[in-house]
C-alpha cells in the first residue's frame, strides 16, 4: 500500500515542480503514504492479522503503533485541513494534457491501493463487529487488481508522449497505431513460443507490457536522435529524471509480465513417489532417484535426489532436504529450486509414507525472476532519478538563500 500511494505521489509531485498545480493533492499524497507505512507497521507487529508477513504479537507493542498511528494521521489531516487554502493554484491546461493523463495515473493507483487495503482490513472488520469470519485470498485480488493495473498500463504508456497544457491527439495518431501493431505481433508470437496454450489474459496483459516499453523507448529515441553531434550525446543530455522515468516504465512491463505469466501457468503437482517413479510437469520431466541421509553442520537430514530433464536433455539435479536440528529438535522443509531465467523449478520433500515413497511437491513457475527483477529495475529507477542534480541546485539554492537574508538582517 505504501507503494502504491508513494509511486502515485512521485507522479503528483512531477506536475508540482512542473506546473505548480495539484499541490494540495500532492501534499494528501504524502500524509497519506506515510500513514500506510504506519499501518503496514501496526499489522505486522500487533499479531491482529493472521499473515506469513506478520512477525510479532504483542498486543502492548501494537497498542503504542496505533496511537502512534492515531496522533499522526489526525494531526497531519488537520493541518492539511487548516493550511489547505495556501495550497490552492490556477493553472489553464486541456483535457487532452499529460496533467490529467498524470491526473489518471494517481487515481488509478489510489484505486488499487483501495483494493489492498480492503483486502487486508475487510477480515480484521469482519471479525471485530462480529458478522463472521471471512477469508480473503487470492481470488479477489485477481478479479479486482488485474484490471486496474491493465487500465494504469495504458495510460503509462501514453502519459511521457503528450505535452503539458494541451496536445493534440492527431499527433499520436500514427505513434500509438505502430505501437499496437507491434504489440499485438509481439504478444501473439511470445504464447506461441511459449506453448502453453492460449490465454486472452496473458495475451492482452503482454500486449500492454510491449505497448508500454515500445512507447517509452520511442519517445527516448525520439529525443536522442535530433542531437547535433549523435545519438550518445542525445543520450547524455537527457536529465537523470528522466532516464529513471524509462527505467521505472520498462520495470513495470518486467514485473507485470512475470505476474501475468506465473499466476496463469505455474503448475503445483503433489505427488507419491518412489527410488525410480517419474512424473511430468510442464515440459520438463523429473525422475525420483531416491533418499539418503547426510550430516550437516548443526543437523542431520535426509536428502531427496531428484534429476530433472527437458527433451531427453538434463537440466538440474534437485536435492530437497528434511533437516533435524540438534539443538532445538524441529524438522524443517529445505526446498531444492533452480532458478533460471524463464521459470523457475521447486521441489519440496514430504513425509514418508507406509509403503517407503514419499510425499514429494513440484512446482513449475515460469518467470517468477521477472517479478523480482522488474521490481529490482523499478528500484533502480527511483535512484537514478533522485540523483538528477538539479534537484540538489534548488535545495543548495533555497538555503544560500535563507543564510543570506539571515546575513543581511543581522547586518541591518
Amino acid at each position: 500500500m505504501p507503494w502504491l500511494a508513494g509511486t502515485a505521489l512521485i507522479h503528483s509531485l512531477a506536475v508540482t515542480e512542473k506546473r505548480g498545480v495539484f499541490k494540495a493533492w500532492t501534499v494528501l499524497l504524502a500524509i497519506l503514504a506515510f500513514s500506510l507505512s504506519l499501518l503496514g507497521t501496526f499489522l505486522v507487529r500487533s499479531g491482529v492479522l493472521t499473515s506469513v508477513h506478520a512477525f510479532a504479537a504483542d498486543p502492548t507493542r501494537g497498542f503504542f503503533v496505533l496511537v502512534f498511528l492515531l496522533l499522526v494521521v489526525g494531526s497531519s489531516l488537520l493541518l492539511f485541513a487548516i493550511r489547505a487554502q495556501s495550497l490552492n493554484s490556477e493553472s489553464n491546461y486541456d483535457l487532452f494534457s499529460r496533467e490529467v493523463f498524470l491526473l489518471v495515473n494517481n487515481i488509478i493507483l489510489i484505486c488499487a491501493t483501495g483494493v489492498v487495503l480492503v483486502g487486508t482490513l475487510s477480515p480484521i472488520l469482519f471479525d471485530v463487529l462480529e458478522l463472521g469470519k471471512i477469508s480473503v485470498g487470492e481470488p479477489f485480488f485477481n478479479t479486482t487488481f488485474a484490471p486496474v493495473t491493465l487500465v494504469l498500463m495504458v495510460f503509462t504508456a501514453i502519459g511521457p508522449l503528450v505535452n503539458w497544457k494541451r496536445h493534440r491527439f492527431a499527433l499520436l495518431r500514427a505513434t500509438m497505431l505502430q505501437a499496437l501493431i507491434v504489440s499485438v505481433s509481439a504478444a501473439a508470437i511470445s504464447l506461441w513460443l511459449f506453448d502453453a496454450g492460449w490465454n486472452w489474459l496473458v495475451f492482452v496483459t503482454l500486449l500492454l507490457c510491449v505497448w508500454v516499453v515500445w512507447h517509452t523507448l520511442a519517445e527516448m529515441w525520439k529525443k536522442v536522435r535530433t542531437a547535433k553531434a549523435g545519438v550518445i550525446a542525445g543520450f547524455r543530455r537527457l536529465s537523470l529524471s528522466y532516464r529513471g522515468m524509462v527505467i521505472a516504465h520498462i520495470g513495470l512491463a518486467i514485473t507485470v509480465t512475470g505476474v501475468a505469466m506465473t499466476a496463469n501457468y505455474d503448475i503445483e503437482r503433489d505427488v507419491r513417489m518412489q527410488a525410480g517413479d517419474e512424473v511430468d510437469i510442464g515440459p520438463y520431466h523429473f525422475i525420483f532417484e531416491g533418499v539418503k541421509e547426510v550430516e550437516g553442520p548443526n543437523y542431520m537430514a535426509t536428502r531427496g535426489i531428484v534429476s530433472v530433464t527437458k527433451g531427453g536433455s538434463d537440466v538440474a539435479v534437485l536435492t530437497p532436504e528434511k533437516r533435524r536440528y540438534y539443538v532445538r529438535r524441529d524438522v524443517m522443509t529445505e526446498a531444492a529450486i533452480d532458478a533460471g531465467f524463464s521459470r523457475d523449478l521447486y521441489v519440496a520433500l514430504g513425509e514418508p509414507l507406509d509403503d517407503g515413497s514419499w510425499a514429494v511437491r513440484i512446482y513449475f513457475k515460469p518467470f517468477m525472476r521477472w517479478v523480482w527483477g522488474g521490481g529490482v529495475v523499478m528500484a533502480l529507477g527511483g535512484f537514478v532519478a533522485m540523483s538528477d542534480r538539479r534537484y540538489r541546485i534548488k535545495v543548495k539554492q533555497k538555503v544560500t538563500g535563507a543564510a543570506s537574508g539571515v546575513i543581511g538582517g543581522n547586518a541591518a
